[in-house]
């Protein structure tokens, strides 16, 4: 029988709102390159990781007057100044975090986007003070969809894959989060809720209002 010990968060898309940010920063820095961005080719990029994404567009319109670790770095200072300047939190999140701690859980956080924006996003909504353990992709190999993220948030927390449960809003965070050997919360519009590929996640919910903490049980 399975026991939650500790539960492990996305942020981008799951404790922040901020997917917009991305999109509005990786608009304005890449279309200044002369990369011309299409709304299928932006589909591709949502799950990738920062340096990836700096990657992806250059293969395709390759630029010269800057480098990749420049683009990437503008892309991320801006996401970092809306999200200090518009970033809202999850519906329910603060909720869910008290009563978290309160039992007694492990609580991390696990992203594919850069370190530097961790700590900007948890002072801006007043939360650091949950987290126990903290980790981004980018010290990984690879990110989501590989486990890799998940496995070493686990191993930071002490805890065993098996007894997490993961808050993620992608399919390529579900994926991870699955191969990794946790169970794992899609929050998801409700017009995305009965897609087929995210029937992988044990549970599915439009925000932290709906997440009975019976379910940990």
């Amino acid at each position: 029988m399975r026991k939650i010990e500790a539960v492990i968060f996305d942020m981008d898309g799951v404790i922040i709102d901020s997917e917009k940010f991305w999109e509005k920063a990786e608009k304005k820095v890449f279309s200044s390159l002369g990369v011309k961005l299409t709304a299928d080719l932006c589909q591709q990029t949502k799950s990738m990781t920062t340096n990836e994404v700096a990657q992806f567009w250059y293969n395709k319109y390759p630029w010269t007057r800057k480098t990749l670790e420049e683009v990437e770095n503008e892309v991320v200072d801006y996401v970092g100044f809306l999200i200090e300047t518009e970033g809202e939190a999850i519906t329910g999140l603060r909720d869910v975090l008290k009563k978290l701690k309160d039992q007694g859980q492990k609580i991390g956080l696990a992203t594919n986007s850069p370190y530097k924006l961790i700590s900007v996003v948890l002072k801006k909504l007043d939360i650091t003070a949950y987290f126990d353990i903290v980790s981004s992709a980018e010290h990984q190999i690879k990110g989501k969809p590989d486990p890799a993220i998940y496995i070493s948030t686990a191993n930071k927390l002490n805890k065993k894959p098996e007894n997490c449960l993961v808050f993620e809003d992608s399919l390529s965070g579900l994926s991870a989060a699955k191969s990794a050997g946790m169970e794992a919360v899609a929050i998801l519009p409700e017009k995305e809720q009965q897609a087929e590929k995210f029937a992988i996640a044990d549970l599915q919910i439009n925000n932290f209002t709906q997440f009975d903490l019976e379910f940990l049980n």
